[in-house]
C-alpha cells in the first residue's frame, strides 16, 4: 500500500495523527505497537525528540500497515533523512515549498502548516497532500469553515494543536477531516498502555464528532 494509500484509508477509519514529541527510541517499539493495537495508523516523531530517525526506523519496521513519517519537518535536507528512516509522511509547523516539493518528489504524503486562504493555496499549488491548521489555538472551527468554503472540497484539513474530545465535534462540523493530537495523547515517558487508553478515548470522539455531522 503506498503512503498516500494510507492516508486515504485512515482519513476513512481513523483520521487522527499521534505526535509523539520526546519519544524515546526505547520506548517507540511499545508505543507503536499499544497504538497500531487500537487500529491508529498516522505516527508521526517530530525532529525536535531525541534522535527521532531512530525511532522513525523502529516504528516504520515494527508497523508496515501504519504511515510513519516525522514532525516539525523544516528543510528539504530533513525530508531526505526521514524518508531514508523509512519514513513516509512530513508534517511542518509551517509552510516551506522546498519541503513540499521535495516530499512529493520522494512520494511522500506531506502536510504543511498554514494559517491562512493564502498560505493554503500556496502549500496546494506546491503539492501538498493535505493542510494542517496550526495552532488551532488561533483557528477556530468559525475559521475552518470560511476556509473550507473556498478550499477544493477534496483536500484534507487537520487542525493541530489543543485538540480536546469536547471540540473535536464542532471542527468536524465545521468541516475538518481529522487532527493532530500531541500532549493529549502521548507525553515523554508515559506508559504504553496509558497511550493506549488515550488513542481509545480520541478515537470515540473522533468518531462521535464524524456521526455528529452527517
Amino acid at each position: 500500500m503506498s503512503p498516500h494509500d494510507k492516508f486515504s484509508v485512515a482519513l476513512q477509519t481513523i483520521p487522527l495523527v499521534g505526535i509523539l514529541r520526546g519519544l524515546q527510541p526505547h520506548e517507540a517499539l511499545a508505543v507503536g505497537q499499544a497504538l497500531a493495537a487500537t487500529g491508529w495508523s498516522l505516527i508521526e516523531v517530530p525532529l525536535d525528540s531525541p534522535q527521532p530517525l531512530q525511532s522513525i526506523e523502529t516504528l516504520a519496521a515494527a508497523l508496515p500497515l501504519a504511515l510513519v513519517g516525522a514532525g516539525t519537518v523544516l528543510s528539504a535536507a530533513d525530508v531526505r533523512d526521514v524518508h531514508a528512516a523509512g519514513g513516509q509522511l512530513v508534517v511542518s509547523p509551517n509552510f516551506n515549498a522546498e519541503v513540499v516539493r521535495e516530499a512529493l518528489r520522494l512520494g511522500m504524503v506531506c502536510l504543511p502548516g498554514v494559517m491562512t486562504a493564502t498560505e493554503a493555496f500556496a502549500a496546494l499549488q506546491a503539492g501538498a497532500t493535505g493542510l494542517k491548521l496550526f495552532p488551532a489555538e488561533m483557528i477556530t472551527p468559525a475559521v475552518v469553515k470560511a476556509l473550507r468554503a473556498v478550499l477544493p472540497a477534496t483536500v484534507p484539513l487537520l487542525p493541530v494543536g489543543g485538540i480536546t474530545f469536547e471540540n473535536m465535534g464542532a471542527y468536524r462540523s465545521a468541516g475538518a477531516s481529522g487532527f493532530g493530537i500531541g500532549s493529549a495523547l502521548y507525553k515523554p515517558g508515559m506508559a504504553a498502555d496509558e497511550v493506549a487508553d488515550n488513542a481509545l478515548k480520541f478515537i470515540a470522539a473522533s468518531a462521535a464528532g464524524t456521526a455528529s455531522r452527517k
